[in-house]
């Protein structure tokens, strides 16, 4: 693999300032703060499959969630207009937020050499951070499955399976 940047814990976390879906700038910083934490996560495509699952899943989990203190923000790099049909057509509450220069992706670890169906491509790297409220990187999960990753990410953070 090649010598990108990969994110650990304590490690501080890039600041970013990105369009939403429904067109205001959320920015990192004024996220926490409001004293929350923050989980970023970084996903390849609006509204393919893997995608979908993923988000619904951290809708479904987003009460539970933000009693525990956790904000949530997921970052691809379609344009705003398409997520705005992708939090319409599958009912998405979390943050949808748009990198489609790939710079915070980047900042991140989030996009590089990744191996699809056996060959090295360049592209997005499914990933998870949860941001402490001093703003340094608590965990840090690179090539994350879609399916499954927000409750084992739940037990991680021992938040309770929503009823």
């Amino acid at each position: 693999m090649s010598d990108q940047t990969r994110l650990a814990p304590g490690d501080t976390a890039p600041d970013f300032t990105l369009l939403s879906d429904e067109g205001t700038e959320v920015s990192l910083a004024g996220l926490l703060g409001e004293g929350r934490k923050v989980i970023v996560y970084f996903y390849p495509a609006a509204m393919t499959p893997g995608c979908t699952k993923q988000a619904c899943d951290f809708t479904d989990s987003l009460d539970a969630l933000q009693a525990a203190g956790y904000t949530v923000v997921g970052i691809s790099k379609d344009a705003p207009a398409k997520l705005a049909k992708f939090r319409e057509r599958d009912g998405l509450t979390i943050t949808l937020l748009s990198d489609t220069d790939l710079a915070t992706h980047k900042a991140y670890g989030a996009y590089g050499e990744k191996k699809l169906y056996g060959k090295l491509v360049q592209g997005v790297i499914r990933s998870t951070f949860v941001v402490g409220t001093d703003g340094r990187i608590e965990l840090a999960q690179y090539n994350v499955k879609a399916t499954g990753h927000v409750a084992k990410l739940r037990k991680d953070l021992g938040v309770a399976t929503p009823a």
